[in-house]
């Protein structure tokens, strides 16, 4: 059997069509991806992540262990600060890729991606040995409500928000007289909130946000649309741009990996490796010169040769246009400009290479001065 988000029941009532996605029913859509798409990235789109995992980390070791077990530097989040990692095996490869927010002293939340969120915990209590940590599954007793789009502070602002925070930051708040945790994080490239309450309130969250989102022209979106505004932002998802035999390096995260983090790690040995000896493959932004669209495992070529697999792939309804993502041989032939052509039906069509994002993102808010 499936499993269930607390919410379900209103996706179905407001007409959603629902698919199987990671063990989960979600909605795929509720109208058309490409309405639902223009409208977050004009207006506020509500989404339903709940089938995401919640774990809180919790000790006097917490800061040890996550060192352990993720590249980033844990010792230099403050209280609030979030921070966007991988979750590596001991070959580099990743099991996951988390963000983690630091909410106290010895108190982090680790949010896992839904398919992965068993793995994820099988791979921490592994690791737990030896250090003071206790891990807390709480994804089944929480909902994640996802407010994004230009109009998303608006909306929070409407429903009394009056907090000043920045983007990748979490607090503590009373908004509706609910408890929740307020993250201004999200997966769409736009600004935005994610909120983190108990399930009980989670039905009467989703009602309030869209009553009172009317005015901002606030939709309800699918799994479809999300797929697309992470592609258009060039978000990896994990399972297929991200995958255990993928290191953070090859897959465009370097930025993401300090070079003075001086506490061991897993995987450290072979991504350090790469980091000063490069990669043998890399992960490019395509455009496709045609109307074809290059899917998810399609092959792509360059002079004849075979060089690489597209990951993700679809249609850019802002820039009009069929764009991917895909892992080719570390040549630096093949570069922005350069043009490289993906195998659909036996057939070449030619793609031009072209610079991640796709579209601007617009997701990094400053605190007011």
């Amino acid at each position: 059997m499936v499993k269930q988000t607390y919410l379900h029941d209103k996706h179905v009532a407001l007409g959603a069509k629902m698919v199987d996605f990671a063990g989960w029913h979600m909605p795929v859509q509720y109208t058309s991806i490409i309405e639902e798409h223009k409208n977050v990235r004009e207006n506020i789109g509500l989404f339903d992540v709940s089938h995401m995992g919640e774990v809180f980390v919790v000790g006097k070791d917490s800061v040890e262990f996550l060192n352990k077990i993720v590249p980033q530097d844990i010792s230099k989040l403050t209280d609030g600060k979030a921070v966007y990692c991988q979750l590596p095996n001991r070959q580099g490869g990743l099991i996951d890729d988390l963000i983690i927010y630091k909410l106290k002293d010895q108190t982090y939340l680790v949010i896992c991606n839904a398919s992965r969120v068993d793995e994820d915990i099988n791979w921490m209590s592994i690791n737990q040995k030896g250090y003071d940590v206790h891990l807390d599954n709480q994804s089944h007793n929480l909902s994640l409500i996802a407010v994004q789009g230009p109009k998303a502070i608006d909306l929070m602002r409407k429903l009394g928000y009056s907090e000043d925070q920045e983007s990748f930051t979490i607090i503590e708040s009373n908004l509706l007289n609910i408890p929740m945790y307020i993250s201004r994080t999200g997966y769409t490239g736009e600004d935005g909130f994610e909120l983190l309450v108990i399930n009980e309130y989670a039905e009467y969250l989703w009602d309030k946000l869209l009553e009172e989102g009317k005015e901002f022209n606030t939709m309800p979106i699918g799994l479809g649309a999300r797929d697309t505004l992470r592609l258009e932002a060039a978000l990896p998802l994990y399972g297929n741009d991200l995958d255990e035999q993928t290191t953070p390096i090859e897959a465009g995260l370097s930025w993401s990996v300090p070079k003075d983090k001086v506490e061991e790690y897993n995987g450290k040995k072979v991504i350090m490796e790469q980091v000063e000896n490069g990669t043998t493959k890399k992960l490019i932004g395509i455009k496709m010169l045609d109307k074809s669209i290059a899917r998810h495992e399609y092959e792509v070529y360059y002079n004849g040769e075979k060089v690489g697999i597209v990951t993700s792939g679809g249609v850019s309804p802002m820039l009009n246009a069929n764009i991917a993502m895909a892992y080719v041989k570390n040549i630096k032939e093949i570069c922005a400009g350069a043009v490289v052509q993906v195998m659909i039906r036996e057939k070449l069509h030619d793609a031009e290479v072209v610079k991640r994002p796709f579209v601007a993102k617009r997701n990094k808010v400053k605190k007011e001065k």
